[in-house]
């Protein structure tokens, strides 16, 4: 932790960083229902209010941003830290959301039963080179009901003219991120706390590589008691996922070996991504005690689409 920086405090459980070419970050305020940008001295100003839970954002071809919005969850709090827990009492849908970064705008691209999917919790996303992305729904868990919601991931059209499951079941996909070749697409599932890999062999395809086990691919679990959360991809094809428990970032290399952990602070640190100029300056959401943090990293981190 002797090279992380925190930029600012007081976020409401931070995710969904995206690093701005003036050096801010934006990123969402899932407690608040609240998208934030972050200038580089801490200072906070709002961008958009989409409510419900908005969770993963990424930069569109047309300079908007997209937004996954899990609905919204309930909250515990307790000894400094902001914890999910359970569907929210006002539970209002899961969607994929476009704003519009100058104006706040919020349209609602994407909503449960478009084109036939269901859509519980939408939770991460990634663009492709073709101008459309994938999405993880890593559902919700209604504890009155002893109920946890089967999912899956998505793949869709920017312009709003196409959304497929693409892959069902899936065990609660959290994070999502593409190698740099755009061959394979990661998924970081939260409770089995496994990296899975799939094959990419069309826009918005996968095969049934891994077999009567469905198309996915383990590439790495870690021992202990542990969840995986969001990730980013290092330019070299390193896959950084965010490892709840043992607070910090779980560094894998594509063949499913530890490169190594850059350790935090907080039991909750959930997403990465980078920024500067060489792209060096890893930005992590630390969000259970509301900050974000700057770390000098190693190695590049691969620059993203749009």
């Amino acid at each position: 932790m002797a090279n992380m920086r925190i930029i600012t405090d007081g976020l409401r459980f931070p995710e969904g960083p995206v690093a701005m070419p003036d050096g801010s970050v934006i990123l969402t305020e899932i407690e608040r229902g609240q998208i934030t940008r972050v200038a580089p001295d801490g200072t906070k100003s709002v961008v958009a209010k989409p409510g419900g839970g908005p969770n993963g954002l990424a930069m569109g071809p047309d300079g908007k941003l997209y937004c996954c919005n899990n609905g919204g969850f309930n909250w515990n709090e307790a000894g400094g830290y902001l914890a999910p827990h359970g569907i929210a009492s006002d539970y209002s849908g899961g969607r994929i959301e476009r704003i519009d970064i100058a104006t706040g705008e919020v349209e609602i691209l994407y909503k449960s039963g478009d084109f036939g999917c269901t859509l519980r919790g939408p939770n991460d996303i990634v663009f492709d080179e073709h101008g459309g992305f994938w999405f993880t729904d890593h559902g919700k868990v209604d504890y009155a009901a002893r109920a946890h919601d089967i999912v899956g991931i998505f793949y869709a059209k920017a312009d709003g003219s196409f959304l497929e499951e693409v892959i069902f079941p899936s065990n609660n996909p959290n994070g999502v991120g593409l190698s740099p070749d755009g061959k394979s697409l990661y998924a970081a599932e939260t409770y089995t706390c496994r990296l899975m890999k799939f094959n990419v062999i069309a826009p918005g395809k996968v095969d049934d590589a891994a077999g009567p086990g469905g198309p996915g691919i383990p590439v790495y679990r870690p021992a202990g008691y542990k969840f995986f959360d969001s990730l980013g991809v290092e330019e070299c094809g390193n896959i950084c996922v965010a490892t709840i428990g043992e607070c910090g970032i779980s560094v894998i290399s594509p063949e499913g070996e530890l490169v190594e952990f850059v350790e935090t602070d907080d039991i909750f640190t959930t997403n990465i991504c980078w920024g500067g100029p060489d792209r060096k300056a890893a930005y992590v959401t630390l969000s259970g005690s509301g900050r974000l943090a700057a770390i000098d990293w190693a190695r590049p981190g691969l620059k993203l689409q749009y």
